[in-house]
């Protein structure tokens, strides 16, 4: 039987929280006893993954669930989610999970400016707002002190794509933004960890994969022999959320990508 009550109490808020992996690591942190609050664009597209989202969160525990509309590009936006958060839930926040990104592929040479501008305000500066905000809020916070924060980064942090030049390094930055704040919040017991998915199913790679050959030829690469689904990363996020699991772990980057990232073949 897989563990429960886990986050029994805690509040956590997670960015791009309707979709994907972000979803499905608010609804399993609700199986494991905590409150949380998403954030989402509020797009007339998304409102339908919403309306489920929160119709499955109240039949595991009634109440459980918020949300709240912002684009993290604003600064204001983590600050607001915050506040949602802690008058919502008892005046705590105790997990952040920056998870809000965008990835469209593109050839480097013909790459336009704003596509560029968007990735790199959406994935980094979006993820650099919510963790200060979230950080100056569990800086505060006593009974217990601290609390654990989560980047969404991902294994193109660590390798090139041709047709992800604008996207790696907002991806790198994030897992380098979760090592410094690691180094900076110590002192105030938050841990910064960075989550690092591997070729994972989502809305954003949904096209790209239902082309049999290019999936067909990532699960030749994957050592488990399949692409990865967004439940695959909700177990991890639980892991680095639990202070009795990972009370030690800080400055980390937790690689959950099938064995792909060491298979040289």
């Amino acid at each position: 039987m897989p563990a429960t009550n886990l986050l029994e109490g805690k509040t956590a808020i997670i960015t791009g929280g309707t979709t994907g992996i972000g979803r499905a690591i608010a609804l399993e942190y609700i199986r494991q006893g905590a409150n949380v609050v998403v954030n989402h664009l509020d797009l007339e597209r998304d409102r339908p993954h919403l309306a489920s989202l929160l119709s499955e969160a109240e039949a595991i525990r009634p109440g459980a669930l918020d949300h709240l509309p912002g684009d993290v590009t604003d600064p204001a936006t983590g600050a607001a989610l915050v506040r949602r958060a802690a008058d919502r839930f008892g005046g705590r926040v105790d997990i952040c999970v920056s998870n809000a990104g965008v990835c469209q592929f593109a050839e480097f040479l013909t790459l336009e400016a704003d596509l560029f501008s968007r990735t790199v305000r959406t994935n980094l500066d979006g993820a650099f707002y919510v963790v200060q905000a979230a950080a100056r809020h569990m800086a505060e916070q006593q009974n217990p002190p601290g609390g654990s924060i989560i980047g969404v980064s991902s294994i193109s942090a660590l390798v090139g794509g041709g047709l992800q030049t604008h996207y790696t390094p907002t991806k790198a930055g994030v897992l380098s933004l979760m090592q410094s704040c690691a180094v900076a919040l110590g002192k105030h017991r938050i841990r910064c960890n960075a989550l690092l998915p591997g070729t994972i199913k989502t809305q954003l790679n949904e096209e790209d994969l239902n082309d049999d050959k290019k999936r067909e030829y990532m699960e030749g690469r994957i050592p488990l022999g399949r692409t990865g689904v967004p439940s695959d990363l909700a177990g991890p996020a639980v892991f680095l959320a639990c202070e009795e699991l990972s009370g030690y772990v800080t400055g980390a980057q937790l690689l959950v990508d099938g064995g792909l990232f060491v298979n040289l073949q």
